[in-house]
C-alpha cells in the first residue's frame, strides 16, 4: 500500500501578477495528481495551504474540484487539513469544506481519527500561538488511540517544528508531538526535508510546495509517495517539472560574463525563466545596469535586479514593473517593496482591521514577523 503526501499547493497564487505563473501553479499541482493516479496510490494526503488565500478565485476552486474528481474516478481517496492560507480570519467557512460536504475528500483537521483499511489517519489544522492551550492533552489522547491501533498511524499537521524553523513563533518542538505514529505528514515549510528522531515512531516529512512561491533559485519542487507495505513508512521523492527560476549574486566587474553564462543556460530552456540578480558594487548607475541586462530581461518571464552596496549593509531594491492586475495589490507592492508583505497587508490584515478585530490583527503581525525576518536574511 502507498499514498501521496502533497502540501502547500497554493492554488490561485498569481506570482508577480502574471497569468503564466498562475497557470504554472495549476500545472505543477496537476502533475502531482496525474503521477499519483499513474502510480496507483491508494490515497492522497493534502497537508494544508491548498489555496493561496481564504477566498480563492473560481479557477483555483475548479482546479481542486477537478483533481479530486479524477482521484475519485480512479478509486483514490483523499484527506486534507487546513493551512493558514486556507483559514479565513473573519470567521468565514473555509472553501475546502465544500469538498468534504460533497464527499470529494475528507477533512481531518480537528484531531479526530479516520480509518482507511488498516491505516489510522489523524490531522490538525495550522495552530496559532494563542491556540496551543491544551495541545499537550490532545496529543496524549492521540497517542492513546495510536497505541491501540495495530496498523500504520499517520499524523497530518500543517506546522513548523522548532528544529526546522526555530524563528517561527508558532513552531512546535518535535518532542511535543504525539510519539506513536509511523509517519508525520507535514505542511507549511516550503522546502522538502525528512528527519528521524528516536523519540518518534516515524519520520517527520515535509514535501515542500509543489511550485515556487518565492524565487530562491534552482530548487526542486515535488511531493512524496510513501510505501507503507511494511512495518516502516518509506517516502520516495517525486520531482515535478516546474518553470526554472534563477536567483544569483554577481560582482559588477564580472556582470558581462555572468549574464552571458546565464543567457546560455536560458537558451536551452523550453519556458522563459524567472530571474533575479543581486549586483555587488558601489556607485552603480541604473541606466548602465538596465543596458547590460536588457537582453536578459527580454528572455525572462519576470526579471528583477537589486544593488547591494559594498560599503552599506542595506540594499536598494530596483525591480522592473511586475504588471500587477489588481491595483490595490500593486500599490501595496510598490509601497512595501515585498509581495509577501503586500499579501499580508491586503489579504490578512485589511479584512481584520476593517471589521475592527484589532487583537486578531496584532496576533497575525506577531506570528508573521519572524517569517519575514528569516526571508530577509535569506535574500
Amino acid at each position: 500500500m502507498k499514498f501521496s503526501h502533497i502540501s502547500d499547493t497554493h492554488l490561485g497564487l498569481v506570482q508577480y501578477g502574471l497569468e503564466e505563473r498562475e497557470q504554472d501553479i495549476y500545472d505543477s499541482f496537476n502533475q502531482a495528481i496525474d503521477i499519483s493516479i499513474k502510480d496507483k496510490v491508494d490515497f492522497v494526503i493534502f497537508a494544508g495551504d491548498i489555496f493561496n488565500q481564504p477566498d480563492p478565485n473560481g479557477a483555483a476552486i475548479l482546479q481542486m474540484a477537478n483533481a479530486l474528481k479524477r482521484l475519485k474516478q480512479n478509486e483514490i481517496e483523499s484527506f486534507f487539513v487546513l493551512g493558514e492560507h486556507d483559514i479565513s480570519r473573519t470567521g468565514e467557512h473555509p472553501i475546502p469544506f465544500v469538498y468534504h460536504n460533497l464527499e470529494f475528500s475528507k477533512y481531518i483537521g480537528r484531531g479526530e481519527p479516520v480509518y482507511y483499511k488498516d491505516v489510522m489517519i489523524v490531522g490538525k489544522d495550522k495552530i496559532r500561538k494563542n491556540e496551543m492551550v491544551g495541545l499537550e492533552d490532545d496529543f496524549k489522547k492521540l497517542d492513546d488511540l495510536a497505541t491501540k491501533h495495530e496498523g500504520h498511524k499517520i499524523f497530518v499537521f500543517h506546522q513548523a517544528t522548532k528544529e526546522n524553523f526555530p524563528k517561527d513563533i508558532a513552531a512546535i518542538n518535535s518532542t511535543d508531538f504525539p510519539k506513536k505514529f509511523t509517519y508525520y505528514a507535514m505542511g507549511h515549510i516550503h522546502d522538502k526535508s525528512i528527519k528521524n528522531y528516536e523519540h518518534l515512531g516515524g519520520p517527520i516529512v515535509y514535501p515542500g510546495s509543489t511550485d515556487m512561491t518565492a524565487n530562491k533559485g534552482d530548487v526542486e519542487k515535488g511531493f512524496f509517495e510513501v510505501d507503507i507495505s511494511g512495518e516502516e513508512a518509506k517516502p520516495e521523492w517525486i520531482k515535478l517539472d516546474t518553470r526554472q527560476q534563477f536567483s544569483i549574486k554577481i560582482e559588477f566587474e564580472e556582470i558581462d560574463s555572468a549574464i552571458n553564462e546565464l543567457n546560455e543556460k536560458i537558451s536551452k530552456l523550453e519556458k522563459k525563466p524567472i530571474v533575479a540578480i543581486k549586483i555587488n558594487g558601489n556607485n552603480l548607475e541604473r541606466d548602465v545596469i538596465e543596458e547590460k541586462t536588457s537582453d536578459l530581461a527580454s528572455k525572462s518571464l519576470h526579471f528583477s535586479w537589486k544593488v547591494s552596496r559594498e560599503d552599506d549593509e542595506s540594499s536598494l531594491l530596483l525591480n522592473r514593473p511586475a504588471q500587477i492586475d489588481q491595483e490595490l495589490f500593486k500599490l501595496a507592492v510598490n509601497s512595501l517593496k515585498s509581495e509577501k508583505l503586500a499579501h499580508l497587508a491586503i489579504n490578512e490584515l485589511l479584512p481584520l482591521l476593517s471589521s475592527r478585530q484589532v487583537d486578531s490583527a496584532t496576533q497575525v503581525v506577531i506570528e508573521n514577523f519572524s517569517n519575514f525576518s528569516e526571508d530577509e536574511n535569506d535574500s
